[in-house]
């Protein structure tokens, strides 16, 4: 994930002042020359760094932290306001037409994933805000860009207004616009063609465009691996068109950060939406805040909800905890928790989300993937009766199990171990609300 870099140097710092008894004028000196070198390792603009640490420095000093003992929360606090700053502050949402359809303009270089993010931010506008979206193909230049458009469509389920007929990019904008009045269609969005370098044609047909939509946004899609660059890249686009926002894809590469942490301050425009993967739902509108919370290691609570209430059926939640307390828990149930937890994402992710929770190294968060697979098998491989009533697991169903799942017996009874842990720390649990699961 991008940050990962400057997170865990951040943590450590405050780690180390959080040890100290006092702030005292040169450890608070040392702390700012190390967050300084985390800041441009990672890729941040010079300027924006000066910017950081006199604002941090001029805050610390004006709060009295310097003297005071335990200084180390008022001092994280300090850090996650200035980077929340830094990243854009309020989460920065899209505007919508009251009447009418929500032209939605989405611009960048050749290469920055931007048909990809076109068919991402229609589905989450369709899946998540409830919109009825339509993309329009724009780019008539790069072969087979109409065709990706229009199989990106399909996954989705959303349609692609397109017109083959002809190179006139504002005649097919301005056509679909007048297409998806009357199809009820409530946002439009415009894949434009990209350059492989900032050039006047790019420009001038960009401008065109705008001048003949007066689209509500114009969003720049730009690619968190091009650091610096793409800041540059933002600042050039609002210059010429007034961009009301960016999307940026690969924020959950090795990308340092530096981009995400500079694009606001420099090119004066605010991240909307983020892509975090490769799949067509792998997007999330970007929140300032709690991104900062998880640069500094304090998590994200809301994430994790989310994640889980996007994995988990509410319905079927509530059922099996009732089971669970109950006394009632099998091996189905302990099968469905599993593909549960594997649909919110890999551990090592999660845990990263929890307030407090330490880091899982890949190592670990790769060998607890691996046990849970192991486990799923091996309850997969059993019969309905035998999932519903364990107990009826002798020498020569375990074998017969062992084999249909390629494992080993003492695999599959490492599970039912687990089983059993599970359910007295069900019961335990039980106990402390008095029973009345039980019934």
């Amino acid at each position: 994930m991008a940050f990962e870099m400057l997170s865990e140097r951040l943590q450590k710092i405050v780690k180390r002042l959080r040890g100290q008894a006092r702030l005292s004028e040169s450890n608070m000196e040392e702390m700012l020359k190390e967050i300084r070198i985390a800041l441009i390792d990672a890729d941040v603009n010079n300027e924006v760094v000066k910017n950081f640490l006199s604002q941090v420095k001029e805050k610390m000093i004006g709060r009295e932290v310097i003297g005071k003992i335990n200084p180390g929360q008022m001092v994280v606090k300090i850090v996650n306001d200035e980077i929340r700053d830094l990243l854009g502050g309020e989460e920065s949402k899209l505007n919508f037409a009251k009447q009418g359809p929500t032209v939605i303009m989405l611009v960048g270089l050749q290469g920055g994933g931007k048909t990809t993010m076109a068919a991402k931010l229609a589905n989450a506008l369709k899946a998540k805000e409830g919109r009825n979206p339509m993309m329009v193909a724009c780019d008539v230049y790069r072969p087979a860009a109409i065709d990706q458009l229009v199989q990106l469509g399909k996954q989705i389920n959303v349609f692609v207004y397109q017109d083959r007929s002809t190179q006139d990019v504002v005649k097919i904008a301005k056509d679909a616009v007048e297409y998806a009045k009357y199809n009820h269609y409530d946002c439009v969005l415009i894949d434009t063609a990209g350059r492989l370098a900032i050039d006047e044609v790019l420009m001038q047909e960009l401008k065109d465009l705008k001048k003949a939509l007066n689209p509500f946004e114009i969003l720049i899609i730009v690619d968190a691996l091009s650091g610096q660059d793409a800041v540059n890249v933002a600042r050039t686009f609002n210059d010429e068109l007034g961009l009301t926002g960016a999307l940026m894809t690969k924020l959950d590469s090795d990308a340092r950060g530096g981009a995400a942490l500079s694009i606001s301050s420099i090119a004066g425009i605010r991240i909307k939406y983020i892509g975090v993967g490769e799949k067509i739902r792998d997007i999330k509108a970007f929140n300032p805040e709690r991104m900062a919370s998880r640069i500094l290691g304090m998590g994200d609570v809301v994430e994790l909800v989310e994640k889980a209430q996007e994995a988990i059926d509410e319905k079927q939640a509530t059922k099996l905890m009732h089971r669970m307390l109950s006394g009632k828990f099998d091996l189905e149930d302990m099968l469905m928790q599993i593909e549960s937890t594997r649909k919110m994402g890999p551990l090592g992710v999660l845990a990263k989300l929890i307030p407090g929770m330490p880091k899982i190294s890949e190592s670990d968060s790769e060998k607890a993937e691996a046990r849970l697979k192991k486990t799923r098998v091996v309850i997969q491989s059993m019969t309905v009766q035998e999932r519903r009533n364990p107990d009826i697991l002798k020498a020569s169903r375990k074998v017969r199990i062992a084999k249909g799942c390629g494992l080993q017996v003492v695999d599959v009874n490492n599970v039912l171990r687990q089983y059993e842990n599970t359910k007295v720390q069900m019961k335990q649990m039980s106990s402390m609300f008095g029973g009345r699961f039980r019934r």
